[in-house]
């Protein structure tokens, strides 16, 4: 009776808790190598430099280099290759995918008295794509432990007479109350249930709390498909100024995430004494958020030939919705009859709104300009990953969450060199990028590594610039993030960036 009730009160599921994992707080922490051609052509490497519609996201101060009023606008093309191997099998996949993921203004405004110290003022307006989420991998070979642990450690501690339908209750009713009251995990423990992929020890006792697989232990062949897509993008106002030979300057960003990803478990076998033979799971996930941050830089015209820069990204401080759909199929032999069961909640798992916050970065940059022929180019970062933070922090499961990260993420260092040379109206331009992994232990995630090449053509009050930039990682990514189910597949990413610029001054 007092769930019937509940469901009359409650029309979405709301849990109070989804535990978050590591790879969440990285997804949102982490950024690209996209921006205008010219800024990709060499890796990044504009901290000192400025100039660019992009290199003002890497040093806000970067904007009041401009000599002219300027609007930039750039396509890409993104080319990934993810190379997966699971249990000696080896398969590659291939995603690609065309966007806009650079637009911006900067209006100059010069003071015209000679003799004044303070030479200009800068606005700029941007938008920029800082992350693409669109990827796909697939993975298959044979195992030797089941899925079945996933659904038995949710359900081990959970009274049976919560798992099992009441009199008009449906499979939908029972999933949204469990939602709604027990949360995440007790739904987990449903789908098993209603699979019969588990069953009690004591099926006739209503508050019995243990339970067992109806998978025999051996041999498992398994596939799994994850796909993803969206973004991670801000909006930046920046302002900045030039006193004598200082740039100074500020923006302030508005972040947005939209991230979907959906992924697809299969698991069959023939070991004796199983009563279930195949499990297909699905999972999707939305994600919707905003936040804000701010950055603060300074570059420093030491003499003709050298410039310094040093900037401070502060941590990013975001908002985030997610909502999740599951489904459970399996398939088992009695009395020589295949059955199989479809368990198809048909609802939105709608989660409490949390907080995230990303790490701050600090950048020191140098630079060497050999005149108008050329210059040489490097920034070195450093972001600590550990500070990466869940919160509300009066959540147990956020507090677990925080030290896990804590104890796991480090901080990481990244270098970026990149030089131009020109040669009448063209430009040639390359660079080199590294950067360390954010966790400690490296077999979890690799170093990354990346080069760039490029080219430009100034026409005078129109610049055409062309970018290729390639950058490789190799990481080992759990099937089911933070489950009693850790089996890994080993991931070879390389990315492929080809990006278009129109520059045009005015």
């Amino acid at each position: 009776m007092k769930r019937n009730i509940f469901l009359l009160i409650a029309i979405f599921v709301v849990s109070n808790i989804q535990a978050q994992s590591i790879i969440d707080g990285l997804r949102y922490s982490k950024d690209g190598p996209y921006g205008t051609a010219r800024f990709s052509a060499m890796s990044g490497a504009f901290g000192a430099l400025g100039g660019d519609l992009t290199a003002i996201h890497s040093n806000p101060a970067g904007s009041a280099v401009f000599l002219e009023n300027t609007a930039s606008v750039s396509l890409s093309f993104l080319d990934t290759k993810n190379e997966t191997n699971y249990f000696n099998t080896t398969d590659s996949n291939f995603n690609s995918e065309v966007s806009l993921n650079q637009a911006g203004i900067v209006f100059v405004f010069d003071n015209h008295i000679e003799d004044s110290s303070w030479k200009k003022f800068t606005l700029g307006l941007s938008y920029e794509t800082t992350n693409n989420f669109d990827n796909d991998f697939f993975a298959h070979g044979q195992s030797n432990s089941s899925i079945d642990s996933y659904f038995l450690n949710f359900a081990q501690g959970i009274p049976l007479n919560l798992l099992q339908l009441q009199t008009g209750e449906s499979i939908s009713d029972l999933y949204r109350f469990l939602g709604e009251t027990e949360g995440f995990g007790a739904q987990q423990a449903f789908l098993g249930f209603q699979s019969f992929l588990l069953d009690p020890t004591d099926p006739e006792n209503p508050d019995n709390t243990t339970y067992f697989s109806n998978i025999a232990p051996g041999n498992f062949n398994q596939e799994f498909s994850f796909n993803s897509s969206g973004y991670n993008a801000k909006y930046t106002i920046n302002l900045a100024t030039q006193i004598n030979n200082i740039y100074i300057g500020l923006n302030l960003n508005s972040h947005l995430i939209d991230y979907r990803e959906s992924t697809f478990f299969f698991e069959s076998n023939n070991n004796e004494g199983s009563l279930i033979n195949e499990v297909g799971f699905q999972n999707n996930l939305v994600v919707l958020g905003n936040g804000f941050s701010a950055q603060f830089g300074a570059i420093a015209k030491v003499s003709d030939y050298i410039r310094i820069g040093l900037s401070y990204d502060t941590p990013t401080w975001y908002t985030i919705s997610e909502e999740t759909t599951q489904q459970i199929d399996t398939r088992r032999t009695e009395n020589g009859t295949s059955i199989t069961e479809r368990i198809r909640p048909n609802i939105i798992n709608i989660f409490e709104d949390y907080k995230l916050r990303s790490p701050g970065k600090l950048t020191g940059s140098m630079a060497y300009l050999f005149g108008k022929e050329g210059l040489l180019s490097v920034d070195y970062s450093y972001k600590d990953y550990s500070n990466i933070q869940f919160s509300p922090l009066k959540e147990p499961l956020f507090n677990a969450q925080n030290s896990l990260i804590d104890s796991s993420l480090k901080g990481s260092s990244s270098i970026k060199l990149g030089g131009e040379y020109r040669w009448n109206q063209v430009s040639f331009r390359s660079g080199f990028q590294y950067e360390q992994s954010p966790y400690a232990n490296t077999e979890v995630m690799g170093n990354l590594t990346g080069f760039s090449l490029g080219l430009g053509y100034n026409f005078g009050s129109f610049r055409l610039d062309a970018a290729y930039a390639r950058t490789e990682q190799d990481r080992n990514n759990q099937l089911f993030q933070g489950s009693a189910f850790t089996n890994t597949a080993s991931i070879n990413s390389i990315n492929n960036f080809f990006t278009l610029t129109t520059n045009f001054l005015f």
